[in-house]
């Protein structure tokens, strides 16, 4: 199955969920952390909850967990209710932000810490060591304390010991946030893998939307303690649901606008954008979703309108520029540098501006 095939299967997780939240709501004094969540995910799937701090995507991943008691909802795990049933007791992996390893036990102690309590024998116990001790590229490191492993390497055995008793859900809480950005990028692609390999279904949290992109089969967005959209990594940052999709996943500049007849859209800072992709009705209240690489510069003879460099930014691989105009709008841009200097254009200078209309995203909620 490719990979499109398999987005397109785990997103008909409404057919047949292998987890379903109901109605789940969770409120600490007068702040709503979560609000009437419906969540259903699919055997195998790879699911990110992505959003802001204090969204309510950690306090969501809890309640899955069970460490936090919904104060309304319900889970349901293959038809079984678990709401009520303890975290301890739900077979469920669990990688914490911190890693929370044990540091008076070795590494090897740590993996196999579900299974001394599930009695498992020495045999199982060394056979299931040396198995995500393979996986996990940690084998070298059985009998080092956590205060003798760097912060990749504990990150492999929170995982280990997460995957030990081969859990129904792996639910990851930003496991990667407090490694530097080379670590966090490699493994970053051995997570992927691994959970692809174990199949097991995870639901992963963070703020990072590169993050959530490359790791997803489906993104779950949410705000305010509610899912904004739930959708696969294509859909959510090219067909974005709401403005707060648009402006969280991806940049994008956001521009208020009234349909127009046939495809076209009149700015509210002047302007007229024709050949759009929408069959909203004349007069429709909209935004204008405007990302960087819709955005092509040429020289201001080819285009039909200009723009003036306010910045260059040089971000290894790409030049980001950004411009002033046109319509009055402050817009970006990034090229690669063969393109950049083949224009020859500096800060102050004008340039054309070359809009792939067709790929504009238009949005029917701009409160929201």
């Amino acid at each position: 199955m490719d990979a499109r095939a398999r987005a397109d299967a785990l997103t008909g997780a409404a057919r047949q969920p292998h987890l379903r939240c109901t109605g789940f709501s969770k409120r600490f004094g007068d702040v709503v952390a979560v609000d009437r969540v419906d969540l259903e995910i699919a055997r195998g799937a790879f699911v990110v909850l992505l959003g802001a701090s204090g969204c309510g995507k950690t306090t969501l991943l809890r309640m899955i967990a069970g460490l936090v008691e919904p104060d309304s909802g319900t889970l349901m795990l293959d038809g079984r209710d678990l709401t009520r049933v303890p975290a301890a007791s739900r077979n469920f992996g669990f990688v914490f932000q911190a890693y929370a390893l044990f540091p008076t036990k070795t590494v090897a102690d740590n993996i196999a810490f579900a299974l001394d309590i599930r009695g498992r024998t020495s045999a199982e116990r060394r056979a299931r060591i040396d198995e995500l001790a393979a996986l996990t590229q940690i084998a070298d490191l059985l009998a080092r304390f956590p205060h003798e492993l760097s912060g990749g390497q504990q990150q492999r055995v929170a995982l280990a010991r997460a995957l030990a008793a081969q859990p129904s859900i792996l639910l990851l809480d930003e496991p990667l946030s407090a490694l530097d950005a080379r670590i966090r990028l490699r493994l970053r692609k051995e997570l992927h893998d691994l959970v692809r390999r174990v199949g097991v279904t995870a639901i992963y949290v963070t703020h990072d939307q590169e993050e959530a992109l490359e790791l997803a089969d489906r993104i779950v967005v949410m705000d305010k303690g509610r899912i904004l959209q739930d959708d696969t990594p294509e859909g959510v940052y090219l067909r974005p649901a709401s403005r707060h999709v648009a402006g969280f996943v991806g940049r994008a500049t956001l521009v208020e606008a009234i349909a127009g007849p046939s495809g076209s859209v009149r700015l509210h800072g002047g302007g007229e954008i024709t050949g759009l992709r929408h069959a909203l009705a004349p007069g429709r209240a909209c935004v204008v979703a405007i990302r960087p690489e819709f955005v092509g510069l040429v020289p201001p003879s080819d285009a039909r309108c200009a723009a003036v460099i306010a910045r260059c930014m040089f971000m290894g691989p790409q030049i980001r520029v950004l411009l002033d105009g046109p319509w009055g709008l402050t817009l970006e841009a990034e090229l690669d540098h063969r393109r950049w200097r083949a224009l020859g254009l500096g800060v102050g200078d004008r340039v054309g501006v070359d809009l792939a209309v067709r790929d504009l995203v238009v949005i029917t909620d701009p409160a929201a």
